[in-house]
């Protein structure tokens, strides 16, 4: 795809302007050759503190080739041990069609001492695995109180159609400039995000477009858990909108990215290709009245079971042709295997582009490639996707993060022998709480000659995304390592269990999504139940294994990111010994939930009934909203403690 987007570069702007191109910013830029630095008397006790930050892209054309030429300069404050390990190598965007066509960095010591990096310390290391190359800064002579700066410009092919640039970190920064230069006849759109102002346009420049952003500072944001903490940090997108030389507008919008994409994925096949696609679908043998679903299924299941998917760029991998043959692709290939099979079935699918919501929210009102990074297959039919080039996951369960976001639609469409896309944004809702669930029945009797002792029946079922994790690969898990897997589920209720039987169903891979995966174990144990007296202490709530509890300390600034919605129920049936009663059955009564416009958004309720000399407990547990907006927090973190506070539950268990 690159290399069309290339030609597209020179169709729309490799064309002659009669004004010289005028010398790059980085030309006339440098940092202080003798710098006096300090730190705000308020910082004292800051970790780190960026002095400055400073971020510069041109675009121009030298000798009709369309370049970027792309500066950062940075000036950190390093002041505890851990920040001077963390920062003792800077990694810089390095690819192979680019150039550093400045590199350098230096430590300024709190005595003013400046050690400046040999360039023997500006190191590559290779990724054996892919065949990418990364170049580092790799300090030395940091103390506390040191100064590190460094600044790089790199010469790189043009990526115009939409950059992130993040400006808020989990440091406090003082100085933070941004600047965008490029030829008068070509238009940058720009946005900025959480609380960011404006980029403005320098009216002053003359020769050269010039856009720029200026900041004092830049407070911190510090990273909670469980929130989209990529996505919530300040940032600014920039994209390039109008080539007014050549009258060409709207050139990052998402009509001509569908029409590109559909270009490169959904050709035409020659005589060949359909052979070797045809081959393959009669080799997986679907029967006539298979439901879609099904199919879809098992094509998802051959694919990434059969086909080895490697992180290769080689232009091989790519082609159909040699993964139909050598069953090797890498995500573009696997991608485009997919789209073959789903063609020749005619199955109606379209492809979805989106992201990955905890770094960046997908954005429905500015058109930008920088939102495009993650593909799904969505089902019109069952309205249902799959990750193509996830391997985790599986129809119908597709990446979590990319969904209950909005991605960009490419839908096919035919008139008479015509084809080509339409792009529509829409939302990608998640997948329901009740398709993801955890169902525990747990049969409990005493001892009778011990009643210290329980005699507990597990059946315990996952499905969903709880299954995802082990069922799909279920056929790996042989011999011990199998009984080692049943047994440490038992155990997340007590180490201390004497397992006497254990059962396994729905172990085939092939059911993911069909039937969830069945655990049953029978096991004794001492660990629930404590002598006092005459009486025993029954710890019930140990049963459901240990919760989760929110601690807050400060007030919850960031929005809550769960990764998918779902569902909790257990059944705890518990026989009563003979001559025996339970006090205190109130206390297992817990009802905390949370309802928005009638919907019930998250639960926790327990509750109880007495049937003979039987102890029916039944505690369900709902999460039916993935993002909760900072003022519902308590009300979310109310229900998730309720679960622990289900744990602490004690029966006090004594004579009639």
């Amino acid at each position: 795809m690159r290399n069309k987007y290339l030609l597209l570069v020179v169709l729309l702007f490799n064309i002659h302007i009669g004004v010289s191109q005028k010398i790059p910013f980085f030309k006339n830029y440098d940092w202080d050759e003798d710098p006096n630095y300090k730190i705000g008397k308020n910082n004292n006790d800051e970790s780190v503190i960026s002095i400055k930050h400073k971020v510069v892209t041109e675009f121009c054309f030298e000798e009709k080739t369309f370049t970027e030429y792309f500066l950062e300069h940075k000036i950190l404050w390093l002041n505890s041990d851990k920040k001077i390990e963390t920062y003792n190598k800077i990694y810089l965007p390095y690819l192979p069609d680019s150039n550093f066509e400045v590199n350098k960095a230096r430590v300024i010591t709190k005595e003013g001492e400046i050690i400046n990096l040999d360039k023997s310390k500006i190191l590559t290391s290779n990724n054996e695995e892919t065949g990418e190359k990364h170049k580092y800064f790799a300090f030395e002579g940091i103390s506390k109180g040191s100064f590190i700066e460094y600044m790089y410009v790199v010469k790189r092919d043009p990526y115009y159609r939409g950059r992130k640039i993040n400006l808020q970190a989990s440091y406090n920064k003082n100085i933070v400039e941004f600047d965008l230069f490029s030829p008068k006849h070509m238009v940058f759109e720009f946005k900025s995000y959480n609380n960011i102002p404006p980029i403005v346009r320098d009216t002053i420049t003359k020769e050269k477009h010039h856009w720029k952003l200026r900041l004092n500072d830049i407070s911190k944001i510090e990273k909670e858990d469980d929130s989209a903490y990529g996505a919530s940090k300040g940032f600014i997108v920039y994209k390039l909108d109008k080539n007014i030389a050549s009258n060409i507008y709207d050139i990052s919008s998402y009509s001509k990215v569908s029409q590109n994409i559909y270009n490169f994925y959904y050709p035409e096949y020659n005589k060949k290709i359909r052979v070797l696609i045809n081959k393959l679908i009669s080799k997986l043998k679907f029967d006539n009245d298979m439901k879609e679903e099904d199919i879809v299924r098992k094509l998802d299941f051959f694919i990434k079971t059969d086909i080895f998917i490697s992180k290769s760029n080689d232009k091989n991998l790519k082609d159909l042709n040699q993964i139909l043959s050598k069953k090797i692709a890498n995500k573009v290939g696997a991608l485009k295997l997919y789209i073959s099979l789903l063609r020749t079935l005619e199955i109606k699918h379209e492809l979805v582009i989106t992201s990955d919501r905890r770094n960046t929210k997908f954005d429905r009102e500015f058109e930008a490639s920088n939102f495009l990074n993650d593909f799904l297959i969505y089902f019109p039919k069952t309205k249902l996707y799959l990750s193509p080039n996830d391997l985790s996951t599986r129809f119908g369960f597709p990446t979590a993060y990319n969904t209950d976001n909005y991605g960009l639609f490419i839908k096919e469409v035919k008139i008479g022998d015509f084809k080509s896309a339409i792009g529509e944004i829409k939302y990608i809702k998640p997948v329901k709480s009740d398709k993801t669930f955890d169902v525990m029945l747990i049969n409990v009797e005493f001892n009778k000659d011990d009643l210290s002792e329980n005699i507990i029946h597990l059946d315990r079922s996952l499905n969903g995304y709880h299954a995802m994790i082990i069922q799909p690969l279920i056929h790996l898990i042989k011999g011990d390592k199998r009984k080692m897997l049943i047994d440490g589920l038992a155990k997340t209720i007590s180490d201390e269990i004497d397992i006497n039987s254990r059962k396994l169903i729905n172990d085939k891979p092939e059911l993911f999504g069909v039937k969830p995966l069945q655990f049953i174990v029978d096991f004794t144990s001492e660990a629930f139940v404590e002598k006092a007296g005459r009486k025993y202490l029954f710890n019930i709530g140990k049963l459901i294994g240990t919760q989760t509890q929110l601690y807050q300390e400060k007030e919850r600034i960031l929005t809550l990111e769960e990764q998918f919605q779902r569902s909790y129920y257990r059944t705890i049936n518990v026989k009563i010994p003979k001559g025996y009663k339970i006090t205190n059955l109130n206390d297992i009564n817990i009802n905390n939930s949370y309802s928005k416009n009638g919907k019930e958004l998250f639960s926790f309720k327990s509750s109880f009934e007495l049937l003979g000399d039987t102890l029916k407990v039944t505690v369900n547990e709902h999460y039916n909203q993935n993002i909760i907006d900072t003022y519902l927090y308590q009300e979310y973190r109310k229900v998730i403690n309720s679960a622990a506070d289900f744990n602490k539950i004690i029966l006090l268990i004594e004579p009639n």
